[in-house]
Formats: C-alpha cells, structure tokens, sequence
C-alpha cells in the first residue's frame, strides 16, 4: 500500500504505546558487547531495529529471536562479516555499527544503506575516529555511506566531534569506546543537539554496568571497562507518543495513550508540557504510564525550541492546524539531516491544506490563515512525516497521504490502531 486516502474523524479509546525505538536500538548493540548472555524483553519490532539485530549478527553476535524477547550472546569482539552490512533506512545502525566494526579482530567490514541513508553525514565520525586510531572512510570520498572500516580496535587517546549535525556519533562512539585499547576522551565541537538521546545512551550503559563522565555535554571521558549481560526491558516510545498525543489534542473526545515509562530519560516526553504549553486538556498519570488528553477548540500558540528534541518538529507543526495564533519552531537545522529534508517538505506539503509557513535555516513559522483544504501529500517515503501528515489530514474533508510504506521503519501497526480508535483511514484507489 503506497498511499491512503483520509477524512475527517474523531478519536476515542486507549492505545497501547509501541516499545521505543531507540531503546530497542541501544539495547541490542550494548548486549551484543556485554559478554554473557543478555536478555531484551518488549523490543520493538521494525524495519529499523531489524537492521540492527541482522547487522550485529552479521558480526559474529549469538542472537536467540523470539516473540517479545531477545536473548543475545554478547562478544568482546567481533569476526569480519562475509557480506556488506545493509542498513537500509536506519541512521542510528549506520552510526552505531560504524565504530563496533573497529572491533573486528582482524579484516574489514563495509556499511551501506538505502538511497536516503547514502545521504546522512558521516564525515564527524569518520573524522572522530581517526583521530583514536581507526582507518575509517567514505567509499566515495564524499563523507556519505558505503563506510569502509579497518578492524583491529580502538586506540584510545583523544577525540574531538562536531554535535551539531547528530547526537548518534556521539552516542556510537561511547557505546563501543570502552573497548579502546587506552582511556577514551571525546571533546564536542559546538553545541551538541539532540542531548536528550545522550543521556538515553549513558543510561542504558549504566544499566549494563558502564559509568561515563561528562561535563556540560562538552567533555566525555571513556574509560576502559567491561559491560555486564543483564535484563532490559524497552519503554514506551515517546516519539511515537508525542505524534498519538498531538492526535488526540486536536481530535479526540478522550485519547488514552499507555505503556509510557517515566523514569528512564527520553527527550520527545516533553510533548505533554508542549501541550499544556499551547493549552490542551492533558493529564499525566504517572505511577500508571499514561496520558490522556482531550480535542481543544483551538491552540495559543506560542514559540518551541527543538535543539534537543528534532523528532517532535512534525507533530509541534501539525497542531499549528487549530492554532489561533501562530506556532514557531527553533532550532531545527539538524532536522535536514534525518531521512529527509523534515523542515522543507513540512514548509512545502502543509501549505497545501491552507497554512501560512515561512523558512529560515534554523526555524518555521507556521500560521492558519483560513478554512483548511483537502490536499494530496506527499511524505517522500519518511515515517515521521507520513504518521503526522494522516493526523492532519483528519480534519479535512478527504486527503491523499503518500508514502504509506515508510511507517513500518519504526510503528508498523500505526494505521491499524489509528483505525481501531475512529480514524477513518483506507487504501487510496
């Protein structure tokens, strides 16, 4: 199913939060450098997180796949693998497996993706890496994916990584750093975004037996240890929340969304003081893990800074569609840098039902200026973008949403729930 065809509906019931991504993401590679066995209860279950779990296998990784866990046989280090290591549309892979392939004892490893992953920037880690030893390089010479990388480990020593494009780098090189063959310290050029993510990373270390220091999200020091097989058990994705909450806000008579877990740190959870921000009926429960909320009328708008959390960007633009006064996002730059151009195309395909959007490099502003049109979106094959895009396109009297095969990289069940709760949601004839 290439595109679905939406029409006005209203929302009510509970939805049942899918695990979180990017816990599942970090849970899988720290357990498969945690010597021992590990077991990873309620992953999620997606495009992404497949191509983790085939491309740590890839690397020599004992993992046992079964219905809402995985059991995995970490290795200190790593066999070459006999095939280049496919990521297909999954940054966080590429990032994360590109310093573990330092890790092969011995030959090289190759990692590529699909089109839109040959096009997410990798020259900070490539860069980062040689400076602690780690032959690493662009097939192409042009900083983009396929990665050729030498194994034989980390040397150690210092490190300096620009943060202003991705959180990732960072986040990969502590994961595999403590394996570096001396102490590990990483210096952050500017200011590093999506710092939300970097305390997910050191959280799950933690809970693997790791400790990292850090100053300011400016310094980090690695040093050499070992991580501990032990038990997860992978929260409710807040990013996929924010999108079923901001759904609720401008939809339904009551939404319930549950599973949430508030107690490891996830940066998108501040949707909920988003909303209360732009005057939604929320209400937060947190010894349950849930959320509900209730349609409001109209918003207040008001300005949201993005820096730290560039994943709520599509569902902070689509309740600029009942917003009496405009919505203006900051410091969404990096936002370019995901699957897809984010800012361009929301500026592009919302103007279409009728918004008023200006663009500048680091900010939108978004402004309803009239009744909302029925229009034909296009989410250029971006998860993100496509979920909000159905949600929007619910307060109109029949849209077109493209790119309906994008959602299974990270919510494979989104339309189904969506439909179980009232959306009035169908294959596009």
């Amino acid at each position: 199913m290439e595109a679905v065809t939406v029409r006005k509906s209203i929302l009510s019931g509970l939805i049942d939060c899918p695990p979180s991504k990017s816990y599942t993401h970090r849970a899988i590679v720290v357990s498969s450098l945690a010597e021992g066995k590990s077991l990873i209860t309620n992953p999620l279950r997606s495009r992404d997180t497949n191509a983790t779990l085939l491309a740590c296998k890839m690397l020599g990784v004992d993992i046992n796949d079964r219905p809402n866990q995985i059991m995995i046989s970490g290795r200190k280090g790593f066999e070459p693998p006999n095939d280049i290591i496919n990521v297909e549309n999954s940054g966080t892979t590429l990032r994360f497996l590109t310093p573990m392939s330092a890790l092969v004892k011995k030959g090289y490893t190759v990692i590529t993706g699909d089109k839109s992953i040959r096009r997410r920037p990798m020259n900070p880690m490539i860069q980062a890496l040689g400076k602690v030893g780690v032959e690493c390089y662009s097939t192409r010479l042009n900083g983009f994916a396929p990665i050729l990388v030498k194994g034989g480990g980390i040397r150690g020593g210092t490190t300096t990584l620009s943060g202003a494009i991705s959180s990732q780098f960072l986040s990969g090189l502590l994961i595999s750093g403590i394996y570096a063959k001396s102490d590990l310290e990483i210096e952050i050029e500017g200011r590093q975004v999506s710092r939300p993510y970097i305390d997910s990373t050191i959280a799950i270390m933690k809970e693997f037996g790791i400790s990292i220091k850090s100053s300011e999200y400016r310094f980090f020091s690695v040093k050499e240890g070992r991580y501990k097989s032990t038990s997860f058990n992978v929260p409710g994705d807040f990013s996929a929340a924010a999108l079923l909450l901001s759904a609720g806000a401008m939809l339904a008579d009551e939404l319930i969304v549950s599973g949430l877990d508030f107690s490891l740190p996830q940066g998108d959870s501040r949707i909920v003081e988003f909303l209360e921000r732009l005057g939604a009926r929320i209400r937060k429960d947190v010894g349950r893990g849930r959320v509900s909320v209730s349609r409001c009328e109209s918003f207040e708008g008001g300005e949201f800074d993005l820096s730290d959390t560039p994943d709520l960007l599509p569902a902070i633009s689509i309740l600029s569609l009942k917003s009496r006064k405009p919505i203006k996002v900051i410091g969404i730059s990096h936002a370019r840098f995901k699957e897809t151009d984010r800012p361009g195309i929301i500026a592009s395909e919302l103007s279409k039902l009728g918004l008023e959007i200006k663009m500048k490099n680091d900010e939108l502003l978004l402004n309803k200026t009239g009744e909302l049109k029925r229009a034909c979106l296009d989410a250029h094959d971006d998860h993100r973008l496509f979920m909000s895009f159905v949600i929007a396109a619910m307060l109109t009297d029949g849209s077109v949403i493209r790119g309906a095969d994008s959602v299974d990289v990270s919510y494979p069940k989104f339309l189904v729930e969506l439909k179980k709760i009232g959306g009035n949601i169908e294959p596009y004839k």
